[in-house]
């Protein structure tokens, strides 16, 4: 990807960060200060970064999970929005599809489990006059947003898993560009209730409906383009 630069490199896969991401760091870092100050400052962007680790985490599940089906994952890249596994093809069978899609919102899964478990553990053995500190409210927090990431990917659209989860399972019973198109609409229309409720309140919803809109338009162009590259039957 263009204007990101390599950070590392696991189990042969690039992990990649995009110039955005740091652009995007720098304003978490002047907005906590300016409420805050440098402790505050320090904790957003400690709490940005547990959040992307996280957040790599489950692009690495997408990324082994295919790995596992023979397809190679050449690089992660890190976006303000969340991360981007690039897969060199796309399975070849629904189930295959499937595997892939959900094992990076089951890694979130494991992980906010884990979480819960350490702050219940911490609640437990520590004082009640101790549990708000940060450590705590750090790990509360990260739990949290991982239930929220799981919840969000599984929203049934394009670009999200939840939008790959329903194409491969229409897909065991459709061809696949139907089954894409058929995802792709119920996205698209998703988008449009998401962008109507943004227009009464929460902007923040206007640009989801956007990002999902156009991740179900260019699913269904990709698909569409790929049924077109496959050569005639012959009689």
């Amino acid at each position: 990807m263009r204007w990101s630069l390599k950070v590392a490199s696991v189990a042969g896969i690039e992990v990649r960060i995009h110039l955005t991401f740091l652009l995007f760091l720098a304003w978490i870092w002047f907005s906590y200060y300016q409420v805050a100050g440098l402790p505050g400052a320090v904790q957003g962007v400690l709490f940005i970064l547990s959040l992307f680790a996280c957040v790599l985490l489950h692009e690495f599940g997408h990324a082994f999970a295919a790995r596992a089906f023979g397809i190679a994952t050449p690089d992660i890249t890190l976006l303000p929005i969340g991360g981007v596994a690039r897969l060199t093809r796309i399975p070849d069978k629904p189930w295959q599809e499937l595997v892939v899609a959900i094992a990076g919102p089951l890694v979130n899964v494991v992980i906010a489990a884990a979480l819960i478990f350490v702050v219940h553990r911490s609640a437990e053995l520590e004082q009640l006059q101790y549990l708000e500190s940060p450590r705590i409210e750090l790990l509360s927090k990260l739990a949290s947003v991982n239930v929220m990431l799981v919840l969000f990917n599984l929203i049934p659209a394009f670009p999200m898993d939840g939008g790959r989860i329903l194409r491969a399972l229409l897909a065991m019973a459709l061809p696949y560009t139907q089954a894409t198109q058929i995802a792709a609409w119920i996205g698209q229309g998703l988008a449009i209730v998401f962008g109507i409720f943004g227009l009464f309140g929460n902007p923040l919803l206007i640009f989801i409906a956007f990002f999902i809109f156009a991740g179900a338009q260019q699913e269904a162009a990709i698909a569409r383009a790929k049924e077109s590259s496959r050569p005639a039957a012959k009689d």
